[in-house]
C-alpha cells in the first residue's frame, strides 16, 4: 500500500471541513451485529417495475452515450410539465433546467456558482448537514439559525434579523418538508418567508425532495411566489425509491441556470442515460407512484410516534419526509451522542444524534421510518427495554 510522499501536502480548506456528522455515526454504529439501523434516509422500498423495466430497455439498447451537458431534453422536459403541475411556473426545459447527479450535486453546483468570497448563506437548523460544508468550499461564510424555540421552523422575523446582522448574506437555503424533523411549512408562512427574502434582495434556494411525501397536508412550494429568486432543486430519490440511481434537477431563472450549468459540467460532465430513462418513466407514467409510499410511511409515522411517545420520548409531529425527531430523557441532558451511543450498544438499535444536524439539534435524536414494520416494532421494542433498564 503506498504511503503519500512526506513532502507533499493537502487543501487546508478541505481538511478543516468536517465530513458529515450522520455518516460518520452510521459507519461507527454499522458494524455491530445485529443492529436495526433508522440511521439513514434510504427508502427500504423497490424502485417500481415500469421505472426499473426503462432503464434496462436503455441500457439493452446500448444507450450509453455521453448524454447531453444539462440532461436529455426529452427528460428536462418532463421535468418542467412536472414543475408545471407543481409549481404553476413555466420553466424553459432549455434554458432553465439542469438535471444533476442527485440534489447532492445540485446544490453543490448551486452554491458555487451563486457565491463569492465574503458572502454568506443563511441556514435554517436543524437540517441536513451538506449545506454548511458546500457553502465552506464555495468560499462562501454561513450564518446558521436555530429553529428549535419555533418548532424548527424559520420564522420571518428571525430571518429578517439574521439578514440585518448579515448584509453579507446573499442566499437563504430551505428544506421543507425538513430532514430531520419532518415539519412542513403552510402556505402563509412562506408567504411571509418570501416577502422578508424580497424585502431583503435575497436568492432562496428550495431543496424540496420530500414534497411528494407528505401527511395530510398540502405543500407550497415558495419557488411559486418568487420565481425570480428561487432556485428549486428536487430529485426522485425519495418520491420513487431512486436513491442509487442518482437523479436529481436543478430549475431557476436562465441567467444563474447558465452559471450553475457551468460548474455542473466541470464537475461530472453529465448523467448517466439508464438513469435519465427512468427519469423519464418515472415522471410522465409514475406520478401516482409516490400513493402507496404515502400510505406507508402515514402509517409507520403513526405507530413510532406513538410507541414513543408512551416512552416518554416526544417529538414534533411530522407532516412529510420520513424521520421522527424525538427528544432524549432527562437524564442525558442535551448529550444525544451519548444516547446514541449507549443505545447502539447496549440494545442495537442505530439512530442519529441531533446534533448532527447543527444548532437546536442538541439533546435530540432521528430516528428513519424508512425501514420494514418488523425492524420499526423490534426496534420500539429494543429502545423501550434501554429505558427502562437505563432508569
Amino acid at each position: 500500500m503506498p504511503e503519500l510522499a512526506s513532502d507533499l501536502g493537502l487543501s487546508k480548506k478541505i481538511q478543516d471541513v468536517r465530513a458529515s456528522g450522520i455518516r460518520i455515526f452510521d459507519n461507527k454504529v454499522s458494524t455491530i451485529p445485529g443492529i436495526i439501523k433508522l440511521t439513514l434516509g434510504e427508502p427500504d422500498m423497490n424502485t417500481p417495475k415500469h421505472v426499473k423495466k426503462a432503464a434496462i430497455k436503455s441500457i439493452k439498447e446500448n444507450d450509453s452515450h455521453y448524454a447531453p451537458q444539462k440532461g436529455k431534453l426529452e427528460l428536462r422536459k418532463a421535468i418542467s410539465n412536472y414543475l408545471n403541475k407543481v409549481t404553476g411556473i413555466d420553466y424553459n426545459p432549455e434554458t432553465e433546467i439542469i438535471v444533476t447527479v442527485g440534489a447532492t450535486e445540485a446544490i453543490n453546483a448551486t452554491l458555487f456558482a451563486l457565491t463569492n468570497p465574503g458572502d454568506k448563506v443563511a441556514i435554517p437548523t436543524p437540517v441536513f448537514s451538506l449545506y454548511w460544508p458546500v457553502a465552506t468550499l464555495a468560499d462562501a461564510d454561513y450564518v446558521l439559525i436555530n429553529t428549535a424555540e419555533d418548532d424548527f421552523k424559520l420564522t420571518p422575523q428571525k430571518l429578517e434579523k439574521a439578514a440585518e446582522e448579515n448584509p453579507a448574506i446573499k442566499t437563504v437555503i430551505l428544506n421543507y418538508p425538513t430532514n430531520p424533523t419532518g415539519v412542513e411549512y403552510t402556505e402563509d408562512e412562506i408567504r411571509a418567508l418570501a416577502k422578508v427574502i424580497e424585502e431583503k434582495h435575497l436568492y432562496v434556494i428550495t431543496d424540496e425532495i420530500y414534497s411528494s411525501l407528505t401527511y395530510g397536508v398540502k405543500h407550497f412550494s415558495i419557488a411559486s411566489l418568487i420565481p425570480e429568486r428561487a432556485i428549486y432543486i428536487s430529485g426522485l430519490s425519495k418520491s420513487h425509491a431512486m436513491t442509487g440511481y442518482r437523479l436529481g434537477y436543478v430549475a431557476g431563472p436562465a441567467k444563474i441556470m447558465e452559471q450553475i450549468g457551468k460548474v455542473h459540467g466541470l464537475m461530472v460532465t453529465t448523467t448517466t442515460d439508464s438513469s435519465q430513462a427512468a427519469a423519464i418513466e418515472a415522471l410522465e407514467n409514475g406520478l401516482d407512484d409516490p400513493d402507496e409510499y404515502r400510505r406507508v410511511y402515514q402509517k409507520r409515522r403513526d405507530f413510532v410516534l406513538k410507541a414513543l411517545e408512551e416512552m416518554g420520548m416526544h417529538a414534533v409531529k411530522p407532516d412529510g419526509a420520513f424521520y421522527i425527531f424525538a427528544k432524549i430523557p432527562a437524564k442525558y441532558g442535551k448529550d444525544d451522542m451519548q444516547f446514541a451511543l449507549d443505545l447502539a450498544f447496549k440494545e442495537k438499535v442505530g439512530i442519529t444524534p441531533g446534533s448532527a444536524f447543527g444548532p437546536g439539534g442538541e439533546g435530540y435524536v432521528r430516528l428513519s421510518y424508512a425501514s420494514s414494520d418488523e425492524n420499526l416494532h423490534e426496534a420500539m421494542k429494543r429502545i423501550k427495554q434501554f429505558l427502562q433498564e437505563d432508569k
